[in-house]
């Protein structure tokens, strides 16, 4: 291991130069790839692997195209006529046109066909008159229409109704707990015994009368209830 003077000197060393390192440039290989390309065109016969192809002359690649067709020379166009306006319409009955003229040919029309057969009636003899008028239909006599039949029912009783079967209706109904207590039973359908029809509708469900209308299906279940 060098050691330092004791003169207190650093110790000499050589000098180290500094190295270059030559690399091969992209263009060297392609420079050497056109120096190989020019010598084989300059020598063809030192070539190896190649083939020299012939090129086709300007000749031989072109065609000669069939004649196109003439074109037809178009016709010129013809400006379009004006469009008219059509003429009014002329009024059935007015002044100088056809309708004066076709209203007296129908009115001639009409009067020789009553003509015509006021003949044929005067022709015919009194047997044949008597015929005739017995071939003509009757007229039907005009029927009578049938009352509406009640929706809810033939024996329907509703407000304004009286009678036994009114009476009937309000003893049943008070053997019905809470529906018509102490109701009255006079036979008269009145606005109290609605109600209470009503109400027994709307507790046991029946739905087939109208509400407060005593019909066949309220009939029907207040007397499989009362017996």
């Amino acid at each position: 291991m060098p050691t330092a003077d004791e003169s207190g000197k650093p110790h000499e060393r050589p000098v180290l130069e500094p190295i270059r390192v030559l690399r091969p440039r992209n263009t060297d290989a392609l420079a050497a790839l056109f120096r190989e390309m020019a010598e084989l065109t300059e020598d063809p016969e030192n070539a190896e692997g190649y083939e020299s192809v012939p090129l086709p002359t300007p000749e031989a690649r072109t065609q000669e195209l069939p004649p196109v067709p003439p074109v037809p020379p178009v016709p010129p166009i013809r400006p379009a006529s004006p469009i008219r306006p059509a003429p009014p319409a002329r009024r059935p009955g007015g002044t100088g046109g056809t309708g004066p003229r076709r209203g007296a040919v129908a009115a001639g029309a009409v009067l020789a066909a009553a003509l015509v057969g006021f003949g044929c009636a005067l022709l015919l003899p009194d047997g044949d008159r008597e015929s005739a008028a017995r071939t003509l239909p009757a007229t039907p006599p005009a029927a009578t229409a049938a009352p509406p039949a009640d929706p809810d029912g033939s024996g329907t009783l509703r407000e304004g109704a009286a009678g036994p079967e009114v009476t009937d209706l309000q003893q049943r109904l008070r053997r019905i707990p809470n529906v018509y207590d102490d109701g009255a039973t006079d036979g008269r359908y009145d606005t109290v015994l609605t109600e209470a029809v009503a109400r027994f509708q709307l507790w046991y469900g029946i739905r087939g009368d109208e509400s407060g209308v005593y019909g066949d299906d309220t009939r029907r279940d207040l007397e499989s209830r009362t017996g």
